[in-house]
């Protein structure tokens, strides 16, 4: 038994079994709808069900309230078809590139702070992932648990992914990665995932908003950017909480050093003592509001990740200080479950 789902406005239509998701299976057809965690979090995939019933799954209260839910919005990363179903959203007009499943080898660990970790896997010689950078990857685990995240390099390093870990205390992966996780170990990913990517289309100025870890797709971002001699104005905000959370400042200064379009402004949020901190304090957030009090934002687009909270409060206050909805890209990192041992 399929269903037949059909997308508003477009008119795109597609069969999806009922075991599958929304947007599993517009992805698995081809369709390029916005989407973040897949994990009912974010809020990215939220769009409307016209018509037909759906199971609405495991999902935050808070990327899904229940007054959204009577007026028939679904998160389309956990709803599945009970019926044929007419839903409405945006659409991305670029094609999807469809993941796949493929082995990858632990090149090496690199301890980039005390509590994040570079881990660069090495694809085999006969496989290129096609990606586009600001993406992420799945861990896919033997216990048929998984593990996201982001891709920290661009698609031009060709055959390596570079991503960067934090330590999440009882967090059974992390732990697995920074203590036991040998170099050369075989590891299953399925990618690549998620709409957190540059709009290439556009030439507005563009402020990117990262948040801890969420450094990782953003660099890959501005490293494609400067490979393919694109020079919008970027300004990047990094929020953290102390000195020693900054994990890799001199990379953002030199790309601040050695291009004028871009501008680097590291803000500590809980700034200590012996930081002997002369810079912005305070949410990342907010020194961007700071900074953009007379302009307003109405000719920005921004580029934010880092957890949910950060993201949907910027989201709200950028959009009330005149950022236009569709000029938002976001993706909200959230932090899976303990679970009891990966073999």
């Amino acid at each position: 038994m399929t269903y037949q789902i059909t997308i508003q406005p477009s008119g795109h239509s597609y069969e999806s079994k009922p075991s599958q998701t929304v947007l599993e299976s517009a992805i698995g057809a081809g369709f390029n709808i916005p989407y973040g965690c897949r994990n009912g979090v974010c809020g990215n995939c939220k769009g409307t069900i016209l018509s037909g019933e759906v199971d609405y799954g495991d999902y935050a209260t808070s990327a899904l309230t229940a007054a959204e839910k009577i007026a028939g919005k679904a998160l389309f990363c956990c709803s599945r078809p009970l019926s044929d179903l007419t839903i409405e959203c945006r659409e991305i007009n670029e094609s999807a590139i469809p993941p796949r499943i493929i082995p990858a080898r632990v090149e090496r660990k690199e301890q980039l702070s005390h509590d994040v970790m570079a881990l660069f896997l090495k694809l085999p010689s006969s496989e290129h992932l096609k990606f586009k950078a600001g993406q992420y990857i799945e861990f896919l685990l033997k216990d048929g648990k998984r593990r996201a995240f982001s891709i920290a390099n661009a698609p031009h390093v060709d055959n390596i992914l570079e991503l960067h870990l934090r330590l999440i205390p009882a967090g059974q992966f992390t732990q697995y990665v920074f203590n036991e996780m040998p170099d050369k170990a075989i590891m299953r990913i399925e990618a690549p995932f998620g709409s957190f990517y540059l709009r290439e289309d556009s030439e507005k100025p563009i402020i990117m908003v990262a948040g801890g870890t969420g450094f990782a797709p953003i660099k890959g971002i501005i490293e494609h950017m400067l490979h393919h001699n694109i020079h919008r104005q970027v300004t990047l905000y990094w929020g953290v909480r102390t000195l020693q959370d900054l994990y890799m400042p001199a990379l953002p200064e030199a790309w601040a050093a050695a291009h004028s379009h871009i501008q680097f402004i590291p803000v500590l949020s809980d700034a200590l003592a012996e930081d002997h901190w002369q810079g912005r304090t305070g949410f990342v957030h907010q020194a961007v509001l700071v900074d953009f009090a007379n302009t307003g934002l109405a000719e920005y687009e921004v580029y934010c990740c880092g957890a949910p909270a950060m993201v949907d409060v910027a989201h709200a206050s950028f959009v009330q200080a005149g950022l236009a909805e569709d000029a938002f890209f976001s993706d909200a990192f959230n932090f899976a479950k303990p679970v009891a041992g990966i073999e």
